[in-house]
């Protein structure tokens, strides 16, 4: 099974592609089938990747390239105890207040950590990725990218990864790398907030609801609500036994809490 099922269409289809900002007329990778690698761990037992597509970079260093038509194709790998203070984001897509407030609105690290310590999983992988939040060429995320986050995930021994997009397009470009690591063998879930563009490109577990770009895990500085989140997505890794998309009960929830005039 292919990454992208009719790379040959996409990539002519992508050349004529003008490279607007508003991505009218960009050619959505569309596959029709989905691979599926089934749990061999319980969640209290597995070593747990995150990754996101926040555009996230050291303060200092060189920004994400946001003005290639193609991309940055480069991945970022941070220890689990950088600071957020230290983090800056090259955001196209998305606004980046939420993420700057409150890192756990789209890189859950802490509400993370808070689940190993309560043995909700075996651990948090000792580093964690990011990639750009815009990469328009999805031949080149096929390719190149998902072949090097492969060997860095088969390097940490993860045996599940948390795909947490932050823009529209990277919506697709999380979803291209997630249906990769699960055709590798780690089973994956890709929290999503507009599942059009997720779905058009087949990764083998969703984990939906109307929340916002940006803060895709979750409202800034709202723990309960992060947790709610991360909370049903991560024990469908286990409960799921066939690929899908399922909508998460956060909203229902929240809406609730809020007429018992409860955060």
């Amino acid at each position: 099974m292919e990454i992208i099922e009719d790379l040959q269409k996409f990539s002519g289809r992508f050349q004529r592609w003008n490279a607007n900002d508003d991505l009218s007329g960009y050619p959505f990778v569309e596959n029709t089938f989905t691979p599926f690698t089934p749990a061999r761990r319980a969640l209290p037992m597995l070593n747990l990747a995150l990754i996101s597509s926040a555009g996230a970079y050291i303060d200092g260093t060189e920004p994400f390239d946001l003005a290639s038509k193609d991309g940055d194709m480069d991945i970022r790998e941070f220890p689990i105890e950088l600071d957020a203070a230290d983090m800056r984001y090259a955001a196209k897509g998305y606004d980046p207040a939420a993420v700057i407030a409150d890192r756990n609105s789209q890189i859950p690290i802490d509400r993370l950590l808070e689940y190993e310590n309560n043995a909700v999983i075996g651990r948090l992988n000792d580093v964690w990725w990011s990639i750009s939040s815009h990469i328009p060429n999805a031949a080149r995320v096929a390719e190149e990218m998902a072949p090097r986050l492969i060997e860095r995930l088969n390097r940490y021994e993860v045996q599940a990864a948390l795909f947490v997009p932050a823009s529209r397009l990277c919506h697709q470009t999380l979803g291209l790398l997630a249906r990769a690591v699960e055709l590798a063998g780690i089973p994956t879930i890709i929290l999503c907030v507009n599942r059009t563009y997720t779905l058009g490109a087949r990764p083998p577990r969703v984990a939906y609801y109307d929340g916002e770009l940006g803060s895709v895990a979750g409202t800034p500085n709202w723990r309960e609500f992060q947790l709610r989140i991360l909370d049903e997505a991560l024990r469908w890794i286990e409960t799921y036994d066939q690929p899908g998309a399922r909508k998460l009960a956060v909203d229902l929830e929240s809406r609730t809490e809020a007429a018992r005039g409860e955060r």
